[in-house]
């Protein structure tokens, strides 16, 4: 087990540098299987699911080359083999490859993915658009097997906007006869990052981005390059870190554009930065005043920054009010903050934080890993020593979290016990 100590109150100040999306490059790696030839994929996040990822890909005889942060990736000789559990469930990301051997193989065998406990999390969407394909599904205990003569394009109207059913029937229909319409399509950018990889590797995909989605089905993919966009969450996790300790603290690499709803309520708190091309400078920001946040599908505020935010909620002078609509078991660090402290009122969905109130260093344990970004953000501002247990939930999707912070400033570290 990992464990982060963080010495608090120190201020932050030089440069951070944003990586690749987390929720990009878990679809990419997968996707890319599809291509009878290599597919080069930049920019890469150093992360732990990433290497989940690739050991599949090892599994499936897929040859993987990696430099610094660049992955090559040939499927060749890729064998549609059985995804077994002790891979599937380190990450939810693995059903991506549900998609991908789908639409390569039109034959897909693997157990239920894991992933982060922050509530009910089923995959019928998923299923319900590879069966709108012309597919079977048969459920053997957790083991699902999924295969199809042929896939033949359709309409597909999801009951929601889900990032996941999106990318994994859009990569499905990549190579299915004819054409496929998603209705309620999710249009995050990672979306628009996968469709771009797959339009460069030869498919026909537009209006990624939109909620609508047409893709006309091509009979092969071929080697392709792609970048993965920066990662919004990271950026969004430093910018409201910085908000509380910053002394110009420059945030490099990012897309503002990705973040504006988040900005759009920071200026409405009366935080402190500036924003200069693809990247923000923030400075520690006094006299914040309280708003209500309610998470909702994108282009709205993002359920992966609704924690972390809380931390900053619990700063402002009088009332927030909370609400997550999109995961039902998402308040797992508010028992940690209010031991370090804060005084946070939450039921099931929803919660009243009253501010400010001064946070002191505790032992606490990271349930999850946007729960994590926010202990190590109340850690930060803390007087006294954080212990966070379970760290590995953090290094699932922050990229050199304790190098990137050490470097502007905290008193962090990680250690194995």
């Amino acid at each position: 087990m990992k464990k982060i100590i963080i010495e608090g109150n120190k201020i932050l100040s030089g440069k951070i540098k944003i990586g690749g999306a987390k929720n990009s490059v878990v679809a990419l790696i997968p996707a890319a299987i599809m291509a009878k030839g290599k597919v080069k994929i930049t920019n890469v996040p150093n992360i732990s699911d990433k290497d989940a990822l690739l050991e599949i890909l090892k599994l499936l005889n897929v040859d993987v080359q990696k430099s610094s942060n660049t992955i090559e990736i040939d499927a060749t000789n890729v064998k549609n083999c059985l995804i077994p559990e002790n891979l599937s469930n380190k990450l939810r990301a693995s059903y991506y490859f549900m998609g991908a051997l789908l639409s390569r193989f039109k034959k897909v065998e693997m157990y239920f993915p894991g992933g982060c406990n922050i509530g009910s999390r089923p995959i019928d969407l998923h299923l319900k658009g590879f069966e709108s394909l012309g597919a079977k599904i048969t459920k053997e205990g957790s083991k699902y097997i999924i295969e199809a003569e042929n896939l033949q394009g359709t309409n597909i109207f999801l009951d929601f906007a889900s990032v996941g059913a999106t990318v994994n029937i859009m990569i499905a229909a990549t190579m299915a006869t004819g054409t496929t319409k998603i209705y309620n399509a999710a249009r995050e950018a990672e979306i628009c990052n996968i469709a771009e990889l797959l339009n460069n590797m030869g498919a026909n995909i537009i209006g990624a981005g939109t909620d609508e989605i047409t893709i006309e089905g091509v009979k092969e993919l071929h080697s392709a390059e792609i970048k993965v966009i920066p990662d919004r969450i990271e950026a969004g996790t430093y910018i409201i870190m910085g908000a509380l300790l910053g002394e110009n603290l420059i945030i490099e690499g990012m897309i503002p554009e990705h973040n504006i709803v988040l900005l759009n309520k920071l200026q409405e708190m009366g935080v402190n930065f500036k924003i200069q091309n693809h990247k923000m400078i923030l400075n520690k920001s006094s006299n914040l005043k309280p708003t209500n946040i309610r998470t909702v599908v994108y282009p709205g505020f993002p359920t992966d920054l609704g924690q972390p935010i809380a931390v900053l909620l619990t700063q402002a002078n009088g009332v927030s009010l909370f609400e997550e609509t999109i995961w039902e078991n998402r308040m797992g660090h508010v028992k940690y903050l209010n031991m370090m402290g804060a005084n946070i009122i939450a039921e099931r969905q929803h919660a009243k934080i009253i501010g400010p109130t001064k946070l002191h260093g505790a032992e606490i344990t990271a349930t999850d890993l946007r729960a994590g970004a926010a202990l190590v953000t109340a850690g930060l501002i803390a007087e006294g020593t954080t212990i966070i247990n379970d760290a590995e939930h953090i290094l699932r999707g922050y990229e050199r979290i304790i190098k990137k912070l050490s470097s502007v400033g905290a008193n962090i570290k990680i250690v194995e016990v």
